[in-house]
């Protein structure tokens, strides 16, 4: 189910579960693009800002799934073995050991949401998908549904 990872990888993109990744400490001087870090700086960076860079991403606030569909059937690369465009689960060496097992649960949870309730608004609510930013990136206003089971 190829849409369904594409669905799930967007998600993730948008939206990744820790935007903080663990501080690393710089082992000598380092000049990154102009600024100089010094030895024994402690360096921290933003998860989720990879993944809303303009420069990586074509409309980075969009949810469009259809950017993890590879015709090539390479598929993407969530590991950062190729390059890091996203690292929802850490990257390299120190990726979670169970990033697999957590994207095969999100993938049966999602699809189990779809298959077995029917999902329509409220009436009389708009649908405002507008953010905040909290301890991490919360709607602003709660997402109201109504939610049947399927027959």
């Amino acid at each position: 189910m190829p849409y369904l990872k594409a669905v799930v990888l967007e998600a993730l993109r948008r939206h990744p579960p820790g935007h903080f990744v663990l501080p690393h400490k710089v082992t000598q001087d380092v000049e990154l693009d102009g600024y100089i870090i010094p030895k024994n700086a402690l360096v921290n960076f933003m998860v989720a800002d990879m993944g809303w860079d303009p420069k990586v991403w074509e409309d980075p606030m969009e949810f469009k799934p259809e950017r993890f569909l590879d015709s090539s059937g390479d598929g993407f690369d969530i590991t950062g073995n190729r390059e890091i465009k996203m690292m929802p689960f850490g990257a390299g060496r120190r990726i979670c050991p169970g990033y697999a097992l957590a994207l095969l649960h999100l993938e049966y949870f999602v699809a189990n949401l779809i298959w077995y309730f029917k999902w329509t608004p409220l009436e009389g609510d708009e649908i405002d998908l507008s953010e905040k930013q909290e301890f991490t990136t919360v709607m602003k206003n709660p997402l109201r549904a109504c939610i049947s089971p399927r027959m």
